[in-house]
């Protein structure tokens, strides 16, 4: 099993493991979006939960650890059922609604981890690095209260498709006939992943959303039959739903009809219907830069079941490394992964400001002449290094979350690159740097780095005093639309 830095790994056995990492980002949010600060000591920091009066404290910084709650005069230790009991009751009090839904999402998100931590054990580590980074999400989003939660569904219906068991398995074939395609722009690699008898179209197709729909219908009349498997196996990304083809050096989108964080994983019609527009604008951003693109080509699917059935295929990434670089998943580098060169750098400083020249320019590149807003947050970043572990180049992925000026107004774009790029990103790849090499402080290069840019909107970003945090939990609390983001200020460490 490779080891996974997080607080370091938990200690005790499988159940206390899976508390701790579910705690985690469970706690993040609530001290970010609900709780008021009271102090710190040497071992820890304290809060009022302003809804219900109580003191709650926690051990660590990045992520913490250790809940306890004071009663009676003293400190309770409290584990996750108790803590999600305590997160639930606070909310009622903040915001006035109920919800009954979430304390479940966030039940089922540790129960994931718990299945998923006890299927690494048993579970042969990968011996290609990028697939390590892509499936090293044990935690996930540190600031979503049920990173890991799989829909509620049992578990023998998800584990054998999640990229934390280090899953592999091959695609289901369909045939989907002529008269019933949709498709836009290149779909020719399905093609060559299996052969369709005469009248039909070949249609992959992830096993897990075969096992979620119903298409009875369809099967019974012909306008789909069944082709077996793909002759080779697929590895799901941290995405889940995308699914990476090495041999084919090719990644396959499909829609997946499970709430995953803040959304039901479905590729919508709205948003594959603006794909072209969105992905062309996106490479040309990109073309002038020392970034890449991977393009989302194009999709296909049937027009009885847009949505259902619809695969997108994205550019794979050899094309678009280095000669001898290898890629890695930023996010992968945060949580941990066997080998990372995050934590293994022999120069910590020298690495961070590779990382940041290969990150930093193509995205405010993009923005600045192009009006390209790159969903560049850490699952959506891949950063090739060299054979020294150093950064030389970052490739954006992910059309679906691009946003283009003036679609939407420039100070939500910047705001909305501003969350993605420095919060979601930066942020967190500096913390976990800055605690693996004690005695670094990265902020004076991302300043420098931001500083080289002439762009109005990044010199304002280093005098201003906060930074957007996005709200996920009192988002998913009441209720709002996944895509509707909500930001309260942070401070911001770039002001110095």
């Amino acid at each position: 099993m490779d080891r996974v830095d997080l607080m370091p790994p938990p200690a005790g056995d499988d159940a206390d493991r899976a508390d701790a990492y579910a705690a985690a980002p469970l706690l993040n949010c609530l001290l970010r979006e609900v709780a008021e600060p009271l102090g710190r000591t040497a071992a820890h920091r304290t809060y009022r939960l302003p809804g219900t009066g109580r003191r709650l404290r926690v051990r660590g910084e990045r992520r913490p650890a250790e809940p306890e709650v004071h009663a009676g005069g003293e400190w309770h230790r409290i584990g996750h059922t108790e803590l999600v009991k305590l997160v639930s009751e606070e909310l009622r009090h903040h915001t006035g609604l109920s919800n009954h839904e979430l304390p479940a999402e966030m039940i089922d998100s540790r129960d994931a981890v718990a299945a998923l931590l006890a299927a690494r054990s048993r579970a042969a580590v990968p011996e290609d690095p990028y697939r390590r980074s892509e499936q090293s999400l044990i935690t996930g989003h540190p600031y979503h209260p049920a990173p890991k939660a799989r829909g509620g569904g049992p578990v023998a219906a998800w584990l054998p498709y999640a990229p934390e068991a280090h899953a592999q398995f091959p695609l289901a074939l369909l045939g989907v006939r002529e008269d019933t395609v949709v498709e836009e722009g290149d779909t020719a690699a399905l093609d060559a992943l299996g052969e369709a008898p005469p009248g039909y179209r070949l249609l992959p197709a992830h096993p897990w959303q075969l096992e979620l729909v119903t298409l009875a219908d369809a099967f019974a009349d012909g306008r789909l039959i069944r082709l077996g498997t793909t002759a080779f196996d697929t590895w799901p990304t941290a995405a889940i739903r995308t699914l990476y083809a090495p041999g084919e050096d090719l990644f396959l989108k499909f829609s997946l009809d499970v709430r995953i964080t803040n959304d039901i994983r479905r590729l919508w019609r709205h948003d594959l219907r603006k794909l072209r527009r969105t992905d062309e604008a996106a490479g040309r951003a990109l073309a002038g830069t020392a970034g890449a693109w991977l393009s989302d080509r194009g999709y296909r699917t049937a027009g009885f079941a847009f949505e259902e059935l619809a695969v997108l295929i994205r550019d794979g990434v050899g094309a678009h490394l280095p000669s001898g670089a290898t890629p890695l998943l930023a996010a992968g580098l945060v949580e941990g992964f066997d080998g990372d060169p995050l934590r293994g750098a022999a120069d910590p400083a020298a690495w961070w400001e590779a990382y940041l020249r290969a990150v930093v320019p193509p995205a405010l590149d993009a923005f600045a002449g192009h009006g390209v807003v790159l969903e560049a947050h850490l699952q959506n970043t891949l950063v090739a290094v060299d054979a020294d572990g150093m950064p030389v180049r970052a490739l954006f992925r992910d059309a679906e979350g691009v946003k283009l000026l003036p679609d939407v107004p420039r100070a939500a774009g910047w705001e909305r690159l501003v969350y993605c790029l420095v919060v979601n990103h930066l942020t967190e790849v500096a913390a976990a740097l800055a605690e693996h090499h004690p005695g670094l402080d990265p902020w004076p290069a991302a300043r420098r780095e931001l500083a080289r840019h002439d762009l109005p909107e990044a010199a304002a970003l280093l005098t201003s005093p906060t930074l957007p945090g996005k709200t996920n939990l009192l988002l998913r609390w009441t209720g709002a639309d996944g895509a509707d983001a909500r930001y309260l200020p942070l401070p911001n460490p770039l002001a110095g």
